[in-house]
């Protein structure tokens, strides 16, 4: 029997890290107010010529490369982020496709925010398992300076740039298979993490007020349903596949606050061996921050093949979702 199997994993961190204390000259904050109640201590920010699909691609050929296959292989493209080059269309997937070199492949975005990666890594899964495609590349790429007001600090000092990319292939080998993934939404808390759209004038209407496109988030709404959320959703994926928390490898949450990620840790009694975090590194990088921890413990030469990791992430939509996958590629 054919599985999806994660193959690569790569990531891209671009040049410019920002310090906590580079905010204080603009906000009323200070590095040790935001590492008490985030964990956080640096970022990366893009450059102004750089957009999400510079940083995917750039992880991109580094995923494509470790999983020892050529671009022309990849059969499909699933780009997740909520710092799309452009508003509505082109797909940054179509541009990241293009600037691959690749051409009449199928490429397209899909929108869940923090929880991307897990969408993508549901598409792909099932993409793969039925045959129509042999190998899936994913990329998770955010550029969310460019979605940031810098006059909010309840926002602008928690999120970073940068990318990351898994090549979803084919094994006969269980144990080296995604083995399950799940995801979820309610839409009913849309308001709690989003970025307003502004509508463009139009004679024929009544005009508002204009809005901010900046990402609004109710950062304690947000806080005490992630920890809910992410507990409820980890356990039942755990129960469901007849898995105790010491047999997995890497505990791989999505890396939006610290405090989240040990209220996690704590109840499902994780050692710090088993938990991976990026967050002080990189803050959240949305859709990029699971993919990008992954990379760091592979460029470490930590992470094995047959290696068991549990993912999971929630974000605005709201979305949430979570994985256990074996590593199925080579070891760095």
């Amino acid at each position: 029997m054919a599985y999806a199997a994660l193959k690569s994993v790569a990531s891209y961190v671009p040049q410019i890290c920002v310090k906590n204390n580079a905010f204080e000259s603009l906000l009323d904050t200070s590095d040790e107010w935001i590492q008490k109640r985030t964990g956080i201590q640096t970022r990366y920010f893009a450059t102004n010529q750089e957009q999400s699909s510079d940083l995917g691609v750039k992880a991109a050929k580094i995923a494509i490369e470790r999983a020892k296959i050529a671009k022309e292989d990849i059969d499909l493209v699933l780009v997740g982020t909520l710092s799309p080059d452009y508003m509505c269309m082109p797909s940054t997937a179509c541009v990241l496709s293009a600037k691959l070199g690749l051409q009449n492949t199928p490429s397209m975005d899909i929108i869940a925010a923090c929880s991307g990666f897990i969408y993508l890594l549901s598409v792909a899964k099932a993409f793969v398992e039925s045959g129509m495609y042999a190998h899936v590349l994913i990329v998770g790429a955010e550029r969310c300076s460019s979605v940031l007001d810098f006059e909010d600090r309840s926002t602008c000092v928690l999120f970073g740039d940068g990318a990351g990319a898994c090549v979803i292939g084919r094994t006969d080998n269980p144990k080296e298979r995604i083995l399950d993934v799940k995801i979820a939404s309610n839409g009913q808390h849309a308001n709690y993490l989003y970025t307003p759209r502004a509508l463009k004038n139009s004679p024929f209407i009544q005009q508002d007020t204009p809005q901010s496109q900046s990402l609004q988030m109710k950062g304690n709404e947000v806080f005490k349903l992630a920890i809910k959320t992410l507990l409820k959703d980890v356990e039942e994926i755990l129960q469901s596949n007849a898995i105790a928390p010491e047999e997995i490898t890497y505990f791989i949450p999505h890396q939006a606050n610290l405090r989240i990620i040990q209220a996690v840790q704590n109840q499902l009694s994780f050692s710090p061996q088993q938990v991976v975090l990026t967050v002080q590194k990189y803050g959240n990088t949305s859709a990029a921050s699971i993919p990008m921890a992954m990379s760091d413990i592979y460029e470490q030469g930590k992470l094995k093949k047959g290696d068991l990791m549990l993912l999971d992430a929630f974000g605005g939509g709201l979305t949430w979702g979570s994985a256990l996958v074996y590593y199925g590629g080579d070891q760095a």
